[in-house]
């Protein structure tokens, strides 16, 4: 059932052409360089220091590595991460 409410959404945003992340719920990450890291559409903060940041989403958790990284902007629907990059991974 869920897989039919999915792929109803997926198509539904395919044909009026809205963006996939809002109508499906999903996060929309955002790389400039290896210098941030912009994560909207999050479901929260599940750890914090300068060599990890844990996001929760609707996709699951959202990893990202690196050192010296510093939380910019905390907001409901976004999170800005500055610092030097390493890695993103998603746990689903």
């Amino acid at each position: 059932m869920k897989n039919r409410i999915e792929n109803l959404k997926y198509n539904i945003s395919e044909a009026l052409e809205f963006p996939k992340d809002v109508v499906m719920d999903l996060p929309k990450i955002t790389v400039i360089g290896n210098i941030q890291v912009n994560i909207s559409n999050h479901k929260g903060i599940v750890e914090y220091t300068q060599e990890t940041l844990r996001v929760n989403s609707s996709i699951g958790l959202i990893r990202i590595t690196g050192t010296d990284m510093e939380l910019k902007t905390i907001l409901s629907e976004e999170i800005i991460v500055k610092g030097n990059i390493e890695g993103i991974e998603i746990y689903s």
